[in-house]
């Protein structure tokens, strides 16, 4: 799986992560809350079926074809970027993850 090289590096840095938030706060819980949110953060990132969501907006409530599949397969393979960037996405993305970082921060930083 071409994801696993990424969920892999992700990881370790997330629990770099940890263990410097477990070494500055001397908390078990405010290290089980950035397991937590960084566990769910990577999650939403790399484990969502792009083929489904690199469509347009407009026909996400409408199942994939097999030619939109065929595709999305025959594009990654050829070199293309994996995380297209459309405006609705982008913003939602910054909106939940600027609110979850935040919430996170206050709550590490007290």
């Amino acid at each position: 799986m071409a994801n696993d090289a990424a969920l892999r590096t992700s990881m370790i840095w997330l629990a770099a992560i940890i263990v410097v938030v477990g070494i500055s706060t001397r908390s078990f819980k405010k290290m089980m809350a950035t397991y937590v949110v960084g566990g769910l953060g990577i999650a939403g990132v790399l484990l969502p079926d792009w083929c489904y969501f690199n469509r347009d907006f407009s026909r996400w409530t409408s199942p994939v074809t097999v030619e939109e599949r065929a595709s999305h397969i025959a594009s990654t393979r050829s070199g293309s970027k994996r995380f297209k960037i459309y405006p609705i996405r982008m913003t939602v993305y910054t909106t939940i993850y600027g609110f979850a970082l935040y919430k996170w921060w206050v709550f590490v930083s007290n």
